[in-house]
């Protein structure tokens, strides 16, 4: 019982703040829940639980179609295909774990994540600010 209301409490609270939050934000939670859903995969592997493996990899996979999606190629085409690809390569390794039940493709994909939402996460406030503009301003927005 507590369980499943600590749940709804958290997906309320998550659908609150993603209903305000900035496009900067939002691709900040990205990253966090797709640390969190690599993490928790991790866990069931090494716990041999392999149905919550699959669907934390299963959720892992979505956020990062996710971030592919959100990916802006117009300002410079080439970091925006590089992002792509590197995208493309986490799910291939992400595959690779959810089969081989090793946790080795996820920490790599881990290692691989950090230093982006670590970079994310320092773009000053200004940027911030002006690019969030940009985003809400744009006509496909």
């Amino acid at each position: 019982m507590y369980g499943r209301n600590l749940k709804a409490y958290k997906k309320t609270n998550l659908e609150a703040e993603l209903s305000v939050a900035d496009p900067h934000r939002v691709i900040q939670m990205m990253y966090e829940g797709l640390i969190e859903r690599l993490s928790q995969a991790k866990g069931a592997i090494m716990r041999h639980d392999y149905e919550y493996k699959a669907d934390r990899i299963s959720k892992a996979v979505g956020i990062i179609n996710g971030l592919q999606s959100a990916l802006d190629n117009r300002s410079n085409p080439e970091l925006g295909q590089r992002m792509f690809a590197l995208y493309d390569y986490m799910k291939e390794l992400l595959t690779k774990a959810s089969v081989s039940l090793d946790t080795a493709p996820i920490d790599e994909v881990i290692n691989l994540i950090l230093p982006i939402k670590q970079a994310w996460d320092q773009i000053p406030q200004d940027i911030k600010e002006k690019t969030n503009q940009q985003i809400l301003n744009s006509p496909d927005y």
